[in-house]
């Protein structure tokens, strides 16, 4: 005679209980594992805090040929990176995409700074040549240059101011023995001559009239 069945609530009381009993384990399980991921995260930030603080270097390297920065809409607004050509361009954007200011270092040494505004006329260019020449050139607002402000590799320096097509009209120079020269285009002024007892100096220490920053095509 087999025995009476449980009473349906009895079975169901039961099964609750079992259920109970899971979701118990289970919620143990999740705090543990919880816990577990705080402990590791805590040991992750406290290597790299030691790390730096002890200027061992970086735990990680990480390599490649270009980054880029996007901004909430997904605008670029920057680009560090290199060129196929062994160039080292850093290249920052505004809020339109539009680049504004550009830092490149040739493969050869030579290294330039640039400004521009949003139609990407290069406003003000500063550069710097393996030769140690420099150049700073500041542009209108349509990317004519209209002075430029130069140092050779002999020590000479020259100040030129151009008109709005970039033709110069006057300049300003130091020659590399320390002589003047004042030069107005228009009025035809001539460069000043050196002295008799300097014509011995090389070539290249010569005075000379200063550099036209290029006419506009």
């Amino acid at each position: 005679m087999s025995p009476d069945p449980k009473p349906t609530e009895i079975v169901l009381i039961e099964r609750m209980e079992e259920i109970e009993r899971e979701n118990r384990r289970l919620r143990r399980f999740g705090v543990t594992t919880l816990l577990g991921m705080a402990v590791m995260l805590g040991v992750t930030v406290a290597v790299f805090i030691y790390s730096g603080s002890l200027g061992a270097g970086v735990p990680q390297n990480i390599t490649a040929r270009q980054f880029t920065i996007r901004d909430g809409k997904g605008t670029s607004r920057g680009t560090w990176g290199i060129a196929d050509d062994g160039t080292i361009r850093l290249m920052l954007s505004d809020a339109g995409g539009r680049p504004r200011v550009r830092l490149s270092v040739l493969p050869e040494g030579g290294s330039g700074l640039s400004f521009a505004d949003s139609a990407d006329h290069k406003l003000v260019v500063l550069g710097a040549l393996p030769d140690q020449s420099t150049s700073f050139v500041m542009s209108d607002n349509q990317g004519v240059p209209r002075a430029v402000l130069g140092m050779s590799p002999n020590g000479s320096a020259n100040l030129v101011f151009a008109d709005h097509d970039g033709v110069t009209k006057a300049g300003l120079g130091v020659d590399g023995r320390g002589q003047g020269s004042f030069t107005l285009a228009d009025r035809g002024f001539p460069v000043a001559e050196p002295d008799a007892d300097t014509t011995d100096e090389p070539a290249d220490s010569q005075p000379r009239p200063a550099a036209a920053p290029g006419k506009r095509k």
